[in-house]
């Protein structure tokens, strides 16, 4: 039996009363009394008005304010108290339907009394690792929640982002968010927020922009068109982004905040420029979210790569992050830096068996046996790199424009002939653009350094950066006073000339790599299931090897590019394509640029990564391997590639090194950068700009051996950071100890598999929608859904094939089968089922149900007929937002409704638990309706004792907590059933 709670009455309700205003439910935070009449142009008695503020506390609006005046409100109406409904014998639900509706109710319930049950791990559609509850249990401990998760590479950090605003979400804690990424990943974000956590995100760009005006005028904001949010770094940065959200932000931070949450993925970007300066430099990215973050309650920055090597650019990082713990300048508290930071590594990672989690990462060197012709051309770039220096020795500004054309043209030079060649075009077009009637001055020191880094910060607009590599080139040129002899031309025009010849064709680092190609993943002249990743700094060695494979007979739909001009509909399909079952697509071979290395998850059908050059940037280089290096990878090894000289054997230990600035030389240094890198991994924050530094000393010919001694200081310190970090590993208990608390709730809710089947069908019945169809092995077919109920159908189809999926409810059988959607708590499908069933909380004379059942029971377990009521028990804070919510019981013996008879809370328990599907006979029902209607006054009042001493509980349990003292208010028993 369900309980009706509401009667409409005329006058106006009282504060921390029920009110049903427009076709919602909500409470009443205040009333305040108009002091003048109603109506002053007559002589009718004055009837007052009222101002009346209301709190919604419906499921998906809760936390939503409305001010309404009581009098000139339609509808508008008080909840009395609550009731149980009519008994009618021709008007009884069936159990599963009741059930259902139950369901949805206790699966509704979030509570702020009880912080260790956490409600967003099994809400999700998601394999929650134990370690990936660390952030949200931390997040839960903070008033405010300003966390730095700087795990390791492939950990997960965005479903651990997930989870915290989910779970604050759900404990009312926040209900806007806004994530600050890099435009390559705002699909992603979108999509996995959606898929896993049911949450919707907008993406804010140009094309929202443009149809927010075209529909709601010129003056529209996308910053306050929806509640959650996703924005590029370099949209907001720009002048038009930048104006739009000071046109939501007030002038100084008010409470409450603009923005629940912010979400800064890829962190590192955003931190301010700190090399070789005494005090960071904030960037235009670093300005916009020093604009921002201050109008956010809570902060997620998410890294892993956090620390550039640059304390002072660090704590800029942490002072974005928490103001009131860090301050840019001062040298960051270790120990406040704990208190922020949550940082994992994958070797730490082990199963309950002491078992690594993640695969071994192996380091495989492929040997190139480089031809005459190529290791002449790199003589002559070393010897072209010394006629530059000689000439260009007169002062710093000289010296340094003659370094960054060595470096430069010795990173294409590694990459490829193509590379190379493009670069030298650029090159030899600036010496000889001929004096200039008004030469201009001279660029400074630091304007070349902004200018030359400038190359290395973005990697995601690759079109950006030609242009800017030829601008810095053109820069360089202008600092050059005299001008080339013809010795360096001559060197000049010989490498022009290799570059060009090869540039088509196969060099012998190609020539190497299709054979691997190809007895790899098309051996014997047929196609396997392999696949493999091929990543370039550049996008023109990336064109390069596309025609160098299909010269091999490796190309169409066999090979995919994925750079920094792909558009971001293809960057997803290629993604999905990649990911899927090599059965559905023959993509074998990704040829992919940096910009694919940030964010982008590539490890479930590849195991094999290739560099095609050594980047410079130890950064960059492990994002690559973090590719394929990540959770979810299903081999047992990765294997990363890169090339080295076929003598490299020789030089291996203490015995004689390849001479400084020879080709040996170069490669065996980036090579044992390679495995340094490789080997200090979780410290590249503090030991990477070491190693960077010293591969661009031994490209310059002043380095012939990495000194290992000062990057295993870097490290060690970034080790000690580590362990400070660690010091708590009372953490894993915990975390341990969640892990069992949340099986227990989810037990104790009833989430199981059938039971969220169960809810859907009930729904879609009561909708008017068509039924699932069973195929067998726990899995269904969507029906063709119509109205509202129509978006739950999106992602159904599979993103390779098109075809609609089936779903299944089950976690298990979801994990074994990609072409299987689950269908989880957070799903659309699962929440218009939970929204239509807990709104017949509200429901009075068109309810579609009658929240009566009658069903037959264990004889063993119930031993008389026995009613049972169940009721909806909300408190509410003072302030009118909702604090805990759960289902009371209460039951009687037909036989014996007096209080003495009352059922206590475990035979109320077994007595539900002993219920069947079983409907009472139609014989029967008559007479069992005649008690029911009897005792219907004893059971109502036998399910407010419970809620009363419920309450009462749940008062001390807040009252400790410090809620009580602030913002416990009122407790309602708002709805039942029998």
């Amino acid at each position: 039996m369900a309980v009706d709670l509401q009667t409409a009455v005329s006058a106006p309700p009282e504060q921390g009363q029920l009110a049903a205003v427009r076709g919602r439910q909500w409470v009443v935070a205040g009333v305040i009394r108009s002091e003048l009449p109603a109506d002053i142009t007559t002589d009718v008695p004055p009837r007052r008005q009222h101002l009346v503020s209301l709190i919604s506390i419906e499921d998906d609006a809760a936390g939503e304010e409305l001010t309404v005046i009581w009098e000139l409100e339609p509808g508008a109406s008080s909840v009395e108290r609550p009731d149980l409904p009519e008994v009618d014998a021709d008007r009884i639900d069936d159990p599963r339907e009741l059930d259902a509706f139950l369901d949805a109710i206790r699966w509704g319930a979030v509570t702020s009394a009880d912080s260790r049950a956490l409600q967003a791990p099994f809400r999700s559609g998601i394999a929650i690792e134990d370690y990936q509850l660390e952030p949200v249990v931390r997040a839960l401990r903070m008033p405010r929640t300003n966390l730095l998760i700087a795990d390791d590479v492939g950990l997960g950090k965005t479903i651990e982002a997930g989870l915290v605003v989910q779970e604050l979400i759900l404990r009312h804690r926040a209900r806007s968010a806004m994530v600050v990424c890099p435009a390559s990943l705002q699909i992603q974000w979108r999509d996995e927020m959606r898929e896993k956590f049911g949450l919707e995100f907008r993406i804010v760009n140009r094309v929202l922009l443009a149809e927010l005006r075209r529909t709601r005028g010129v003056r529209a904001n996308p910053f306050t068109h929806f509640p959650r949010l996703i924005v590029s770094i370099d949209w907001l940065k720009t002048d038009l982004g930048m104006r739009l959200l000071r046109d939501v932000l007030p002038p100084s931070p008010e409470i409450p905040r603009r923005f629940d949450m912010l979400i800064v993925d890829e962190v590192h970007n955003v931190a301010p420029a700190g090399a070789g300066e005494r005090y960071a430099t904030d960037t235009l990215r670093t300005k916009a979210i020093r604009e921002l973050a201050p109008h956010c309650e809570h902060r997620l920055f998410l890294s892993a790569t956090p620390h550039n090597g640059y304390s002072n650019s660090f704590a800029a990082l942490l002072e974005l992050l928490d103001p009131f713990r860090f301050a840019r300048g001062v040298e960051p508290d270790p120990e406040k830096v704990r208190e922020v930071t949550v940082r994992r590594l994958k070797h730490e990672m082990v199963d309950e068996d002491g078992k690594p989690r993640f695969p071994k990462r192996e380091i495989v060197a492929l040997e190139v046996d480089y031809p005459p012709d190529e290791r002449d051309v790199h003589a002559d770039l070393c010897a072209y790199s010394i006629l530059r220096a000689r000439r260009l020795s007169g002062d710093e500004s000289s010296k340094l424009s003659a370094d960054f054309v060595t470096t430069l043209l010795k990173k294409r030079l590694f990459s490829s002939p193509a590379a190379f060649n493009r670069t030298l075009e650029v090159h030899e077009a600036t010496l000889r653009r001929g004096p200039k009637k008004k030469r201009p001055a001279k660029p400074s020191v630091k304007v070349l350094r902004a200018r030359f880094e400038q190359i290395d910060q973005d990697v995601a607009d690759e079109e950006q950066v030609e242009e800017v590599t030829a601008e810095a080139l053109r820069l360089a040129a202008d600092t050059e006073e005299t001008p080339p002899g013809p010795e360096e031309f001559e060197v000049l025009a010989r490498m022009r000339e290799w570059a060009s010849r090869a540039a088509r064709r196969d060099d012998a680092k190609t020539s190497l790599l299709l054979d691997w190609i190809e007895e790899t993943v098309h051996p014997d002249g047929g196609w396997n299931d392999e696949r493999i990743i091929v990543f370039s700094e550049f996008r023109a060695t990336q064109r390069y090897l596309q025609e160098r494979l299909a010269t091999r007979g490796l190309s169409g739909d066999r090979v995919a590019l994925l750079d920094g001009t792909t558009r971001e509909e293809d960057r997803e399909a290629i993604k999905a394509r990649w990911q899927a079952d090599p059965s559905l697509d023959p993509v074998r071979i990704l040829l992919a640029t940096d910009a694919a290395s940030e964010g982008i998850s590539l490890q479930k059908r590849c195991h094999r990564l290739v560099h095609a050059e050594i980047p410079w940037n130890p950064n960059r280089l492990e994002q690559r391997n973090g590719r394929i290096d990540r959770h979810g990878q299903p081999a047992t090894e990765v294997l990363i590639h890169h090339f080295v000289s076929s003598q490299w054997h020789e030089f291996q230990g203490a015995g004689p090194q390849p001479e400084p600035n020879s080709l040996e030389g170069d490669l065996h240094f980036l090579a044992a950068a390679a495995r340094k890198v490789n080997q200090i991994r979780e410290d590249l924050g503090s030991a990477g700009p070491v190693i960077e530094r010293q591969i661009e000393e031994a490209m310059l010919g002043h380095r012939s051996l990495l000194d290992e001694r000062a990057t295993d200081q870097s490290a060690d310190r970034g080790a000690a950071f580590r362990r400070l970090l660690g010091v708590e590993r009372r953490m894993r208990e915990e975390v341990a100890r969640l892990r069992t608390r949340l099986d227990e709730s989810r037990d104790e809710l009833g989430v199981r598999p059938d039971r969220v089947e169960q809810v859907v069908s009930v729904a879609l019945a009561l909708a008017g929608q068509p039924p699932l169809e069973a195929l067998g092995d726990r899995l269904f077919r969507m029906p063709r859904l119509t109205g509202s109920w129509a978006p739950a159908t999106i992602g159904l189809e599979n993103p390779v094939t098109g075809e609609l999926r089936p779903i299944t409810f089950d976690h298990d059988r979801a994990q074994t089968d990609d072409n299987v959607v689950l269908v989880h708590l957070g799903h659309r499908l699962v929440q218009l089922s939970l929204g239509l069933l807990r709104a017949e909380v509200w429901q009075a004379a068109d309810s579609r149900l009658a929240r009566v059942t009658m069903r037959a029971a264990d004889p063993a377990a119930v031993l008389v007929p026995t009613a049972i009521a169940h009721g909806r028990l909300v408190v509410t804070g003072a302030d009118g937002h909702r604090l805990h919510e759960e289902v009371i019981s209460a039951g009687l013996p037909l036989a014996d409704p007096t209080a003495n008879a009352r059922l206590n809370v475990g035979q109320t328990q077994q007595a539900t638990s002993a219920g069947r599907e079983a409907v009472v006979p139609p014989s029967m029902r008559g007479h069992l309706a005649t008690q029911l209607a009897g005792v219907r006054s004893a059971l109502l009042a036998a399910l407010e004792a419970r809620a009363r001493e419920r309450s009462q509980s749940l008062e001390r349990t807040l009252r400790e907590k410090g809620l009580s003292r602030h913002r416990c208010g009122q407790v309602r028993r708002e709805s039942g059933c029998v």
